[in-house]
Parts: structure tokens; sequence; C-alpha cells
């Protein structure tokens, strides 16, 4: 409001100036005017420069968050930047598994829930929304060995339903295979089924209950497979191509990898209803700084 009115008082007083220089002819009087205009508009940037620190100052309190472990990286690294943004506003995220995450947010047991897949319709019924903030692939990861290198979206659905058992099916050593998976209620493991459709079909040798603990495991066994989110995979497995398609941004921006899932930040309500400090949050994740940290962390922007 303040600078509105400092620019209204600077336009009357220009076209005052304006009016006495036709009157009275004097052209002296049409110069002076426009000083006054420029120091009024250096006082409204410097006013809007003030507002915007104000700003990070004047919020204040918590934001919880829980859900995704596949979003850990994502979730860490934009609330820390946002409480250095926000010194006065603390941001806790507990990493419980995409489904509870949801549950949590339904319950008014935390402020965002993380899912790493789409909200189901029982969920969005109850009154959860589905703000999509990211979006990652899902890497399958061999471990280190394994010389088969390469598998078809019909020969990976084969793998997990427990047709195809051993690595010499398919060009490879004569290993069996162990299907590594993720617990009942992750949100890669319901992404990673539903796109294969092989929904209460998996053949799991382990049901594991974190990223981590997947990508460990098919490290340290041999003839072991299992998927994970593409910016958790490293130097400890191999990352398999998929129909001949590298798990990377570029193809997952452009289709041709197949397995992706979107990074979903859950409200209950849509965000313009949340509380101030949720909004500023969800101001900063949408922002071209918020989605370079995705960037950062080796997801593909939505903005």
């Amino acid at each position: 409001m303040k600078i509105r009115k400092i620019m209204t008082m600077a336009g009357t007083a220009a076209i005052a100036a304006g009016m006495l220089a036709g009157c009275s002819g004097n052209k002296t009087a049409a110069t002076t005017a426009a000083p006054a205009t420029t120091a009024a508009a250096t006082e409204a940037a410097t006013t809007a420069a003030a507002t915007t620190a104000a700003e990070s100052t004047r919020l204040s309190g918590s934001i919880s968050m829980s859900g995704s472990t596949s979003m850990e990286k994502l979730a860490n690294a934009l609330c820390e930047s946002f409480m250095e943004k926000y010194p006065d506003v603390n941001v806790t995220v507990e990493f419980t598994g995409s489904s509870a995450g949801i549950e949590s947010v339904l319950s008014g047991k935390c402020d965002i829930g993380n899912s790493s897949r789409n909200l189901k319709d029982e969920e969005k019924s109850s009154g959860a929304v589905e703000n999509i903030v990211a979006i990652d692939g899902i890497a399958v990861a061999l471990d280190p060995k394994n010389t088969v290198a390469d598998l078809s979206k019909d020969q990976l659905t084969a793998i997990y339903k427990g047709e195809i058992k051993n690595w010499s099916e398919l060009g490879g050593q004569n290993m069996p295979i162990v299907v590594v998976g993720r617990e009942a209620g992750s949100g890669t493991r319901s992404a990673f089924e539903e796109i294969l459709k092989v929904e209460d079909a998996c053949a799991y040798a382990n049901e594991l209950d974190s990223t981590g603990a997947v990508m460990a495991k098919v490290a340290s066994t041999p003839g072991a497979i299992g998927y994970v989110s593409l910016d958790a995979v490293d130097d400890s497995v191999i990352a398999a191509k998929l129909d001949g398609v590298e798990p990377n941004a570029e193809n997952i921006k452009s289709g041709s990898y197949f397995l992706s899932r979107p990074f979903v930040m859950a409200t209950k309500g849509e965000i313009k209803d949340q509380n101030e400090l949720v909004q500023a949050l969800f101001d900063y994740v949408y922002s071209e700084e918020g989605q370079n940290i995705a960037a950062g962390v080796g997801l593909i922007t939505v903005k």
C-alpha cells in the first residue's frame, strides 16, 4: 500500500507541474517535475526491497513433512535452503513411506505428505491434493558383476513375476535371479508395479523398507535385481538400460525411458487454503531457485 501511495503522489506532482508549464509557458517548470518523479521511483524501489527483506524475517514458526524415503534428498535440500532464506522457520521431515505420509497429512499429524507416486482415488476423495513438485526416474539396479545390462519391458515383467528365474535365460551367467523390492506402502514399489502391471503378482525374495537398503542388498548379492529412485544410483550397482534406453533425465523428459513417476508434496486441501508458512514453502519449491534444487539432486523439473 505504501508503494502505491508514493507512486500516486509522484504522478500528481508531475501532472501539476505540467499544468503550470502549459498555463505560463515557463519550460523550466515542466522540467523540474522530473527529479521529483525520479526520487519517488527510487523511494518506491527502496521500499519494495525493504519489504522483501522484511518478509524473510517476518515469517516464523514450524512446518512438518512426512513420507517417501525416495524423496529424502529433495526434501532435505529444499528444507535446508528454505530455512536459510527464512531463519525463523523450522521445517522437520520424517521418512516413513509414501502411504504413511499421506495418512499423516490427512489425519492432521503433518502439514505435507511426501509421496513418490500419484495419489490414489480414495486418498483424493478423503481430501488429499496432489501437488507434483518434480519427476523422478526409477532405475533398475543390478549387482555390479552382472553381464546382462539391457532388459526389455517384457523381460523385466517376467523377472518380477517369477517367470524368468535364472540370468542364463537372458544370455547371462548361470546364476539364480534374486528379486529385491520395497515394502508394501512404498511409493517406489507402487509406481514400479503399476507401470509394469504386476500389482500383487511379484515374486520377491526380499522386501526392504528403504531405498538405501535396496541399494545395499543389490550391490552385495550376486544375481540380485532391484528398483530404486534414479537419483540414488551410484557406482556400487549397474543401472540397466530398458528397451535399449539409458536411465537419464533427457530420456525421461522425452518419454523414451518408461520407468518414471511423480514426486508429490500432498496437502489436505488446496495450497491456497494452507497456512502462510506452507504457502511460502510451496512458492519456494516452484520458484526458479527451488526447481534448480530439484535438478541438482537429479530430478526432472516441472517448471
